[in-house]
């Protein structure tokens, strides 16, 4: 899968960024084509070699058709989780490398839920935090709306489950 400058992608466990450029980098005797990745959220830019894209799961923004599933989900889905926090994390921490919006919007309601019952761990509550920007993000992206109303959006569905989306930490 190759991708063009300007358009906006997905690095998993870092969220939504902007293809800035393209570049050709020599390594002896080896040139290697990178994508300079802007990411939204914390600025950050990323080098990412055309060998390893696939590898670390670059991948396009989630088409419409999906949010719509994932909306559902928040809405009438049942997540499955470990009681155990260690054995939690350490799922919830792979389905985020995953990097599949469904994955993310599953480990976001997962916390969500136990968040209601009982506090979450510091690391619980980080991932928390970052699974929710990942999802408003590509949210927004995905239907091209302003982050205030993705965040409508996303509330209405989560409502129907008697969850609020959470203000950012």
């Amino acid at each position: 899968m190759t991708f063009q400058v300007g358009e906006k992608v997905v690095y998993p466990n870092h969220g939504v960024g902007t293809i800035e450029n393209i570049s050709i980098r020599s390594f002896g005797a080896q040139n290697e084509r990178f994508y300079l990745l802007k990411l939204a959220y914390s600025s950050m830019t990323v080098m990412v070699p055309f060998s390893h894209a696939e590898g670390v799961g670059l991948r396009k923004v989630t088409k419409n058709t999906e949010i719509a599933k994932v909306l559902n989900f928040l809405a009438t889905g049942m997540p499955r989780w470990n009681p155990d926090w260690k054995h939690r994390f350490k799922e919830n921490t792979e389905k985020m490398s995953n990097g599949s919006l469904s994955a993310i919007a599953e480990v976001f309601k997962t916390l969500l839920l136990i968040q209601g019952d009982k506090p979450l761990s510091f690391r619980e509550k980080k991932m928390l935090e970052r699974s929710r920007q990942m999802l408003l993000a590509e949210v927004a992206i995905s239907r091209s709306l302003l982050e205030k109303d993705a965040i409508d959006l996303l509330d209405r569905s989560l409502q129907k489950a008697k969850l609020r989306f959470p203000e950012p930490i």
